[in-house]
């Protein structure tokens, strides 16, 4: 099984210790028009409902995501995951953690 499989088999998230409202450097939020990644978590900045909901989404450790274009303004921004593209606003973003952005 993959570990994305796992991942949503367990439907696990991860809680960010501490206050609970710290974002990471390397979330999604940042990542640039055309980049890619790979999802390293989804934590729970808060709304347990929402960061849920984005886990069942597709946005799972270890799944590709890539940001396909953004809203004039920055806000929102469309990302591609699991074949398929879903808009974002700032917030929602920044609860994904990523690495090896290019």
């Amino acid at each position: 099984m993959n570990p994305v499989s796992v991942a949503l088999a367990q439907r696990d998230l991860a809680v960010r210790p501490g206050s609970g409202q710290s974002v990471p450097e390397n979330s999604l939020a940042r990542l640039r028009r055309g980049g890619a990644a790979t999802i390293v978590r989804v934590l729970n900045l808060g709304d347990p409902a929402a960061s849920r909901r984005l886990f069942d989404l597709g946005f799972v450790p270890g799944a590709h995501v890539e940001c396909v274009r953004r809203a004039p303004l920055g806000d929102p921004a469309i990302y591609r995951v699991a074949d398929y593209e879903i808009a974002l606003r700032r917030a929602q973003a920044a609860c994904i953690e990523i690495e090896g952005a290019r």
